[in-house]
């Protein structure tokens, strides 16, 4: 099989998972882009969470690099009580129905983040939901940016610091997220034009019997080769990916160094074939 970090595309790397700063990311979209260049990837998926709002700035950056953008997103989903993420590829940023689920999400998203601000309050850390906004750029606000503005404030020293102690689930700051069910999820990529992939499966603890039912629902791929899964569980999930028909998929989930910097873009990369495999799962 070989190292999958070795694993060249046409001209490079092929890595399908990273993030800008139109959600938990580090950086803008175009620095990301000129990052991935440098690293040495050809074929690079910009996936924020919930939103497609870099995408603009990615596909110019991308074609001034001359690197090969796949347009995607990372959806949080719920597979019956436990919360998965989907990574929508090649979909169609402009497609209506995605821009609508988008400003759903937006607006959700803030009326948790003023609730998260009421309970802070009650515990005597004071917040407004503007200190949290500053850190998302305008773009998707999430518990990241409510972790930093915890930092600003002096109540933490680290963003893991503020989830451990307030925002992680079960923490006395934490707020149920919408809940967008899995295969809501997998219908949404697919009118948006896009195949679905399961995210860092050993990240999310998820078994055969969980991918034989994303299967089921329409999900294309298996993020074998992610950062975060050391070759046991690659291989675990390689031979899942086997025996479900699941394209393999590789990607750094880049954040930036500040956020996560253990994750750097072009760690992991996957065969060219992998990719038209799953270029031609399109609907």
């Amino acid at each position: 099989m070989g190292n999958p970090a070795a694993g060249q595309g046409v001209n490079g790397k092929i890595d399908l998972h990273s993030h800008s700063r139109a959600s938990d990311g580090q950086y803008p979209a175009g620095e990301v882009a000129e990052r991935a260049s440098a690293a040495g990837v050809a074929v690079w998926a910009l996936c924020d969470h919930d939103t497609v709002a870099g995408m603009d700035d990615a596909a110019a950056a991308a074609a001034r690099l001359g690197l090969r953008l796949v347009p995607g997103i990372e959806l949080s989903a719920f597979l019956e009580r436990r919360e998965i993420h989907l990574l929508g590829h090649f979909v169609d940023p402009a497609h209506p129905r995605l821009r609508a689920f988008e400003d759903f999400l937006a607006l959700r998203r803030r009326e948790r983040m003023e609730r998260i601000v009421e309970k802070l309050g009650a515990l005597g850390l004071r917040l407004r939901v503007e200190d949290i906004e500053k850190w998302s750029g305008g773009k998707t606000i999430g518990r990241p940016h409510v972790a930093r503005a915890l930092v600003e404030l002096g109540a933490v020293a680290t963003v893991k610091e503020a989830f451990d102690a307030y925002l992680g689930e079960g923490k006395p700051a934490y707020v149920q997220r919408y809940r967008l069910e899995s295969d809501e999820a997998v219908r949404l990529v697919r009118a948006a034009g896009g195949t679905t992939t399961v995210a860092h499966p050993g990240v999310s603890k998820l078994e055969r019997w969980d991918l034989e039912r994303l299967r089921q629902a329409g999900v294309e791929g298996l993020e074998v080769y992610h950062v975060d899964h050391n070759p046991s569980v690659r291989e675990k999930y390689l031979r899942i990916a086997e025996a479900l028909d699941l394209v393999p998929t590789a990607g750094s989930d880049f954040h930036g160094e500040a956020v996560a910097p253990d994750r750097h873009l072009g760690d992991v990369s996957m065969p060219p074939h992998e990719l038209e495999r799953l270029e031609a799962r399109r609907p």
